[in-house]
């Protein structure tokens, strides 16, 4: 007599469906920008297994070389330097799902490189556009550990102050590189405005620096906090309200690591909108309409389930 019939609870069983098929709808385990498990860089601290699920470890014949983030199944994004051949892909392997780069990693998966295309004229960090996209051989499987970051399309920016988080493996401070099993290294640094950030390069300058159109600063003026070698085409992401993780920058150059007024150089993702999608077709990009849109959407998932378990409840 208590068993709960569904033919005897036609309402019930309509709030049931709405809700399974919302659920379906809003939950992707390909959304791009949520890490499922979340909660050297000079001056970070150890990242935690599965917290930055986009993050890969390209190396090659001779170790590591450049990290990089996971956008598509069969994409990654990384910086046009860590390729000086981009014809010569055959010495790179890039591991998905790694957290320690000398230790054991029971959820990484390895896949060798298909291509490697960079924009047309490329030849120095310095001179702007220093973006890569590689493709894989071999696409990689979601999974909690393995997940792709979200893009900002050309309407996005990033202001001033926005505090945002670089990963990587990189050197701990100049000359010296990660030691022990090498855990993922995060850092929060903010971002400097484009003209501030020129103005710092000007102060006892040692060689000649222009933030260009398509760069992004990012970094504190005194210094202590900082991407460095190793960490090149890792990624600089911020989390919007809505609780996505986009990725602002590319690291690309610096003078130094975390010194005074030598702020960390980025590649700004969103100058590069039409060449990555001109290059991954079907690649959505997010605009900054989506962060509205986005938290109105939680808030009526939310709401729809409040009110499903209300009607189950009665």
């Amino acid at each position: 007599m208590n068993r709960f019939d569904f033919r005897m609870q036609p309402s019930r069983f309509g709030w049931i469906s709405c809700l399974v098929l919302l659920c379906l709808w809003t939950s992707n385990a390909q959304e791009c920008g949520q890490p499922p498990l979340q909660s050297r860089i000079v001056g970070g601290f150890d990242a935690t297994v599965g917290h930055w699920p986009w993050q890969v470890d390209i190396q090659s014949a001779s170790g590591h070389v450049c990290g990089g983030t996971i956008i598509a199944q069969s994409w990654v994004l990384s910086a046009a330097h860590c390729f000086p051949n981009p014809s010569d892909t055959s010495q790179y392997t890039i591991y998905a799902g790694r957290l320690q780069l000398n230790g054991w990693n029971p959820y990484e998966t390895t896949h060798r490189i298909n291509r490697v295309v960079v924009p047309y004229g490329y030849t120095d960090p310095q001179l702007g556009q220093d973006i890569a996209l590689v493709e894989l051989a071999s696409p990689v499987t979601w999974s909690d550990h393995i997940q792709p970051v979200c893009l900002p399309n050309a309407d996005v920016s990033f202001a001033g102050g926005t505090l945002c988080t670089i990963t990587g493996w990189g050197d701990i401070r100049d000359g010296v590189s990660l030691q022990g099993v090498g855990t993922l290294q995060q850092v929060q640094v903010p971002i400097i405005d484009q003209s501030a950030c020129q103005e710092m390069f000007q102060i006892q300058p040692t060689e000649q620096v222009n933030i260009r159109y398509d760069m992004l600063c990012a970094g504190f003026q005194q210094g202590g906090k900082d991407s460095c070698q190793g960490d090149s085409g890792g990624p600089l992401v911020c989390q919007t309200s809505s609780g996505i993780w986009l990725q602002a920058g590319i690291v690309s150059f610096g003078l130094g690591c975390a010194q005074p007024n030598r702020p960390g150089v980025y590649a700004r993702v969103s100058a590069f909108s039409n060449f990555i999608q001109s290059t991954i077709p079907g690649l959505q990009l997010r605009s900054a309409a989506d962060h509205n849109w986005t938290g109105w959407l939680i808030i009526l998932t939310r709401t729809v389930i409040a009110l499903a378990m209300a009607q189950l409840l009665r």
